[in-house]
């Protein structure tokens, strides 16, 4: 029987005991389902996402701080996570709508080729990165 990537990930979140995410089932042509959770970051708990669907693509996105960008740090900020996104290969930040500062990771794969382990270990290598950069990254948005 072929499992999904949704069932796939929910029986890597079992047999890991990992029970920090809700699940949602969205109605869509896509039969997307949506995982999510909070990193803590500097006291901070950052809405994270998973997106699972019948597309090629699981995304994986993190808010890293909402309405934070305005007219008087945006250019500092854009041209930061600019240089960020020369660095890293497996996300990349961008403004999002009101002024959110967003990461996002797009990780193609089919079902068959879907490796729960593999996501894991990306939200582990993003964990790690926001929890060395978001005070350097705030730094910018506060002006100092």
């Amino acid at each position: 029987m072929k499992m999904s990537k949704a069932e796939k990930f929910d029986e890597f979140l079992s047999s890991n005991n990992i029970n920090c995410f809700s699940k949602e089932e969205i109605d869509n042509e896509m039969h997307s389902i949506v995982y999510r959770a909070h990193m803590e970051v500097s006291s901070q708990n950052l809405p994270t996402m998973i997106v699972l669907d019948d597309s090629i693509y699981t995304m994986i996105q993190v808010r890293v701080a909402a309405g934070v960008v305005n007219a008087g740090n945006r250019e500092g900020v854009l041209m930061h996570i600019n240089e960020l996104n020369k660095k890293y290969k497996v996300f990349k930040y961008y403004e999002g709508d009101n002024g959110d500062i967003c990461l996002d990771s797009c990780i193609t794969t089919t079902d068959e080729g879907f490796e729960a382990p593999v996501i894991h270990t990306v939200i582990d290598v993003i964990l790690k990165h926001l929890v060395e950069e978001y005070p350097v990254l705030m730094r910018k948005v506060w002006g100092n």
